[in-house]
């Protein structure tokens, strides 16, 4: 088998090429190539210099993830770095594309970096649950400083070639080709004499915080103050301090010891669960390879509320050109004032330069007519949750916009194929069903309708991708996947308040498992926008409805299921609801009882599972991970468990299926026994993860 590791001679130059495709991964076979052709050139004395490139799109982009669930064999980074840093032959990383995770820690083994203006640098490994583990904990505090080196390694945030170069993490930015920008540098540091630079070696730039440690103490609590329940990011926090008081090798000896500690855990496993099935996600049931598809450039979205406008920000945020449309114009400018409210609140608070927050304000036209949308390439409608107004949007777009155009509603439970049926073209219509706050929620379910066509569906899902969102597809059905599941998670916790828990019982359950509680997310969301949907579909929710009776709406009236004091959104339990609650428990001639907190845990995500492995039944997803993104990426599932299905396959089917007979039979409630999916799955001793096998 050829090696993806080649040696091309440019002169004295010796460059080192790796060719791996389709990201040039840094697996066993690269690493023996690295290794193996490092250790010849290094004794061939035609070469003076050696140059590290990569081929096609970019530079190493991070271990093979694939090797970490098994037992990882070959050349180790530390093993190539040693030969990196000889202390005769100058090394140079020409870095384009990415050098994420093992990549930069290879490129960190040179003595000198360059990079390409767009180029990306950084490790993310804590987003697997994992630190650097081939030496990035201590050779890259030495390159930018540990202030800086542990908010990048905690966060795994990516940083640019400008401040890369800025902080000192590589020497100079190239525009040309990677080879040939390499050898150039090559070349220069062989005519200057300049001194070689390795990084095992230079503690310059720890000296600062080794003479007051309350620098490095500071940027680390900074960095994980948003951890919660993740063991990764202390984990890296302990690994960086390292290089302030131990031996450079002795800290690689321990950095690979937590590493492969943390490989071994749950949370290091939930976390690359999430990562394949993210990949999963691209293999699209009905797709052909030959699918294209069709051009977006310019965007309009009909409705400027508050998800029309987050939807708005997030296609401006990309760099695309969007129409903001409201036939109503006190809401049109209200939306715009709010977009430009927020891009000026984000630059005042530094997250976002003035001048991005200014370009993208620009990109965001607005318009008072739906023929406004004439000219846009896609169309996401975000009116009010009513099929009737839906209907009405559709069939007017039909007549308005171009030819090719896609028309997508962001309904959040409707029929799109009701909604598609009112145009002559349903094969353009698809859902795109975006989470609020729409700017900051990664997740979009698309909709896959009875008539849509595969080359509209691949255009939003490369719509959705494009604009920073995790797609997903789904099938049409009541809530989709998202909240139809969330619907039974709600109905059991609101079942259990009236059989005797408390919602503040209940949310610390919920909390404590790493996710809101369903009555303070309630309060947040509003309770009057459920009240409203039922009072128009004749639904009751007694405890809820009386709750929005009174005018409980939530936080933005001060209270609902808690009360909150003037200015303040924490939640405070309040003695006029648990009375309100037993009153109607009384009225419905309910028997209160004790909860444990074990069983409020089981009611609330047990069900869920449930209804999970019948949407599976039905087709509405291709996989079980599938379900697991919509709960990561739209409704805040602790990402250390995996997602629900994931975390039902840990749990064992068996225990859950037990359980859930049990609760069937207390509450005489045939719709939670276990579906015939799940049944046959726990019956056999598998998972849902056998499904996609």
């Amino acid at each position: 088998m050829q090696s993806p590791v080649s040696v091309q001679k440019h002169g004295n130059i010796a460059v080192l090429l790796v060719d791996n495709p389709p990201v040039n991964a840094l697996g066993a076979a690269v690493r023996n190539g690295l290794r193996d052709n490092l250790e010849q050139i290094l004794k061939d004395d035609q070469y003076a210099a050696v140059v590290l490139a990569c081929a096609e799109k970019t530079f190493i982009s991070g271990a093979d993830i694939r090797e970490f669930g098994q037992n990882m064999h070959g050349a180790s980074i530390d093993e190539i770095n040693h030969l990196l840093e000889n202390p005769t032959k100058p090394t140079v990383a020409a870095i384009h594309g990415v050098a994420l995770g093992g990549g930069l820690e290879v490129a960190m083994g040179c003595h000198f970096r360059i990079a390409r203006k767009d180029a990306k640098l950084g490790q993310p490994e804590v987003k697997l649950g994992l630190i650097p583990g081939g030496g990035g904990t201590q050779r890259l505090p030495r390159a930018i400083g540990p202030e800086r080196a542990v908010q990048l390694i905690v966060t795994g945030d990516a940083i640019g070639a400008d401040e890369a170069l800025k902080l000192g993490l590589i020497q100079e930015i190239f525009t040309a080709d990677p080879i040939a920008s390499g050898v150039a540098f090559a070349r220069k540091v062989l005519q200057e004499k300049q001194q070689l630079r390795s990084l095992r070696n230079d503690d310059s730039k720890l000296a600062a915080a080794r003479a007051d440690r309350g620098i490095f103490t500071k940027a680390a609590a900074e960095a994980v103050k948003r951890n919660r329940g993740l063991e990764a990011p202390m984990a890296c926090v302990e690994a960086v301090a390292w290089c302030l008081d131990v031996p450079f090798d002795e800290a690689i000896k321990r950095e690979w010891d937590l590493f492969t500690r943390l490989r071994a855990g749950d949370q290091s496993k939930a976390l690359r669960h999430v990562f394949f099935a993210e990949r999963s996600g691209n293999k699209i049931e009905g797709i052909r390879p030959e699918v294209r598809p069709r051009k977006v450039q310019s965007v309009a979205i009909i409705g400027a509320g508050t998800m029309g406008r987050g939807i708005a920000m997030s296609v401006a945020n990309a760099g695309i050109s969007v129409r903001l449309i409201d036939v109503a114009s006190g809401a049109l400018e209200q939306g715009m004032k709010n977009i430009a409210d927020t891009y000026a609140s984000m630059s005042a608070r530094g997250s976002l330069s003035s001048e991005d927050a200014n370009k993208r304000t620009r990109l965001i036209a607005g318009g008072g007519k739906l023929e406004d949308a004439s000219d846009a390439d896609l169309i996401i409608e975000a009116v009010f949750e009513t099929m009737e107004i839906k209907k009405e949007v559709f069939s007017k777009l039909d007549a308005i916009a171009k030819p090719g155009a896609v028309l997508a509603t962001n309904t959040s439970y409707l029929d799109v194929n009701a909604i598609a049926d009112m145009t002559k073209r349903p094969g353009d219509v698809v859902g795109m069903h975006f989470f609020s706050p729409a700017n900051i929620m990664k997740l979009c379910e698309i909709v896959r309708g009875r008539a849509t066509s595969p080359e509209v569906l691949a255009t939003a899902v490369g719509a959705a991708r494009r604009i920073g969102k995790v797609p997903v597809v789904v099938g049409v059905c009541h809530g989709f996947v998202g909240n139809r599941m969330l619907g039974v998670r709600i109905h059991q916790a609101r079942k259990m308040l009236l059989e005797g828990a408390t919602p503040q019982q209940v949310d610390a359950v919920a909390g404590k498992f790493g996710m809101m509680g369903p009555f303070a997310m309630g309060d947040m969301a509003g309770l009057d926008i459920g009240w409203r949907s039922r009072k128009d579909s004749g639904a009751k929710s007694p405890l809820e409805d009386a709750l929005c009776e009174a005018g409980r709406f939530g936080q933005k009236t001060g209270a609902g299921y808690y009360r909150y004091e003037k200015g303040s959104r924490s939640p405070l339990p309040d003695p006029d609801v648990e009375a309100l609650i037993i009153a109607t428990s009384r009225k419905l001639n309910i028997t209160r009882r004790l909860f444990s907190d074990q069983e409020i845990h089981e009611r609330l995500i047990y069900p869920m599972i449930n209804e999970g492995a019948r949407i599976l039944e039905e087709g509405m997803v291709a996989r079980a991970s599938d379900i697991d993104l919509v709960w990561l990426y739209g409704y805040g599932w602790p990402p250390q468990t995996g997602g629900p299905m994931y975390h039902a396959d840990q749990i064992g089917l068996t225990q859950v299926a037990e359980r859930l007979v049990y609760m069937s039979g207390v509450d005489g409630d045939k719709t939670l026994r276990p579906v015939p999916l799940l049944e046959r799955l726990a019956m056999s001793g598998d998972g849902f993860g056998s499904l996609a096998k």
